[in-house]
């Protein structure tokens, strides 16, 4: 059975609900996944836009969002999560705004992609604090028994 990730607010290559955006409520969306290998030890979840700043000329890759150490008999999360309400022992890394938790699609110009990945380890992620995303997938390179993703969308209105 493949890790598989979704989410009952939007479908793959579908548009992400403004709620989950700068423009709404800036909440996380609910996400779920099953398929986890046998002798997973934690799963990380990562979400970031490559298409920053302008998806015609990008120029960087913008984190919305870092977890790891959740559980590997977590199924998922609920659509606005707050930290509080994480599971027991899940670290947060910072995002490109420079803090943690969720900060969601608020692209400048066009329609961004937004890569939700989640990697199942053999492994707990130890002594990473509140890691950047480069510090936090140097710290699981060689420990991925899998990996899925699901893509939606985001294009701010102007009026």
């Amino acid at each position: 059975m493949a890790l598989v990730l979704s989410s009952q607010a939007f479908a793959e290559g579908e548009e992400i609900p403004r709620r989950f955006t700068c423009d709404g409520e800036d909440v996380s969306p609910d996400l779920a996944w099953s398929g986890i290998p046998e002798g997973t030890q934690s799963l990380v979840l990562i979400v970031d836009d490559p298409d920053a700043p302008n998806p015609a000329a990008p120029r960087m890759v913008w984190d919305h969002w870092l977890l790891y150490n959740l559980p590997p008999d977590c199924a998922g999360l609920p659509a606005a999560v707050t930290r509080a309400a994480l599971p027991p022992g899940t670290g947060e890394g910072v995002n490109s705004w420079g803090r943690t938790g969720y900060g969601g699609p608020c692209p400048p110009i066009g329609r961004h992609r937004y890569f939700h990945r989640l990697y199942a380890l053999d492994m707990r992620v130890a002594g990473l604090g509140e890691p950047t995303k480069d510090q936090l997938l140097l710290a699981i390179e060689g420990h991925i028994l899998a990996r899925t993703e699901l893509v939606g969308t985001y294009e701010r209105s102007n009026g």
